[in-house]
């Protein structure tokens, strides 16, 4: 096996560059040997020489004590519910930015995401194609700074085929 040229190097981190991975467990990625043009890289891919900032899954952010244990009880009832049961993974997504969009608006603080069950297996999956791409789309979504955390429902309230979105509490403007 032969190592990569310069040239091959520079177009393998490109490449890697624009890969986010399918599965919402947390990574460890092995960053390739150094190589002379990686500032002209980054700078070309938009990105500063060294990325020290650490963004953090929505999966992973922290409520305080009492919200997960209300959640975990099934004591909270959502403010606003969205069924994406039937829907293409475009009118899901367009659906999902509207309803957080009016959220927000109003000030409410629990959305109810219906996403359905995921179902595993092996690409391509016909089924729970939402649920599997839904973390990811919150993520990268206008509103994520919006959102303070997702948790997995109650079984009241659709158990693992829903999702809170918990949305943080809005200042109010002076």
């Amino acid at each position: 096996m032969r190592s990569l040229s310069p040239e091959e190097a520079e177009l393998w981190a490109r490449v890697a560059a624009t890969i986010r991975p399918l599965s919402r467990e947390p990574q460890t990625i092995e960053r390739p040997v150094q190589v002379t043009a990686a500032p002209k890289l980054a700078k070309a891919l938009g990105r500063p020489a060294a990325a020290s900032a650490r963004i953090i899954p929505i999966a992973h952010k922290t409520l305080d004590g009492s919200w997960d244990r209300r959640l975990s009880s099934g004591s909270v009832e959502p403010d606003r519910v969205l069924d994406l049961h039937g829907m293409s993974l475009d009118r899901a997504w367009s659906a999902i930015d509207r309803s957080l969009e009016q959220a927000i608006a109003r000030g409410q603080r629990v959305v109810l995401l219906i996403t359905g069950h995921h179902r595993p297996g092996d690409p391509p999956v016909e089924r729970g194609r939402i649920r599997a791409a839904v973390h990811d789309w919150l993520a990268a979504s206008r509103h994520a700074s919006d959102i303070a955390a997702v948790r997995g429902a109650h079984r009241r309230h659709g158990g693992g085929g829903s999702l809170y979105l918990i949305l943080r509490r809005r200042q109010p403007r002076r």
